[in-house]
């Protein structure tokens, strides 16, 4: 991907959040729009080589729309200031974990998890964390994982990097509150994230490195999606 140019064009309409410039603009949006979703595909196509799930998954199911819903928000900008991919065998709504990425100004990254889950599939997944303590721990607390998605327990969207975005303060009720690994827990989502430069999706090298990461993130996806499928 030429990221610059897309980068310039996101920066642009931050900067320049309305209809009129934008469609001023459209040219220059079709072709970033066309340049990110080529790039999507390059991701997709190398992602089924380690997950045959998402064989079948495609660039248009994977991609969001660049108008806002401003509906319910008291921002009422038509635009957003991002461009993201879902890439997910089940749909971009689907409970079951994928694969995410972000290019944003000053805040690229990639992700892998989902994002929200009901309170009855909460409780099974930690359930079967407690219940099959060894094997979640050789997803998360392994060299590669902790590499890039380590992080304290308060990290947020905002930190370099993390794993669960959003936490209970206590331990859930009906689950031990001195139990050594409490922490897993507490979270509400099993999202992981690493910020990356802004040049790092530029080339083709990122591929490389953006598999490497979903490889590591790779057990702990499909430990929750294991409980998570027998749901949906």
């Amino acid at each position: 991907m030429n990221t610059k140019i897309i980068l310039r064009f996101l920066h642009d309409i931050m900067r320049n959040n309305n209809r009129e410039w934008f469609l001023a603009h459209r040219a220059e949006y079709d072709a970033v729009r066309a340049d990110f979703e080529q790039g999507i595909a390059q991701a997709i196509g190398r992602i089924a080589e380690f997950d045959p799930s998402i064989l079948s998954v495609t660039v248009k199911s994977s991609t969001y729309r660049f108008n806002r819903d401003t509906r319910f928000s008291p921002d009422k900008s038509p635009y957003k200031n991002h461009l993201g991919a879902y890439i997910n065998a089940h749909g971009k709504k689907a409970l079951r974990g994928g694969y995410y990425l972000h290019l944003e100004p000053g805040h690229c990254l990639v992700a892998v998890g989902n994002y929200w889950l009901p309170t009855n599939i909460l409780t099974s997944c930690r359930n079967e964390i407690v219940g099959n303590t060894a094997e979640w721990l050789k997803c998360v607390e392994n060299d590669a994982f902790r590499r890039y998605f380590g992080a304290d327990e308060d990290a947020n969207w905002d930190s370099p990097q993390g794993f669960g975005l959003t936490k209970l303060k206590t331990c859930p009720a009906g689950f031990p509150r001195d139990w050594e690994y409490v922490r897993y827990l507490r979270l509400k989502d099993y999202c992981a994230w690493h910020r990356v430069a802004d040049d790092f999706f530029d080339g083709d090298k990122w591929l490389d490195d953006m598999e490497e990461m979903f490889k590591a993130a790779k057990p702990m996806l499909d430990f929750t999606n294991s409980i998570i499928d027998d749901y949906e």
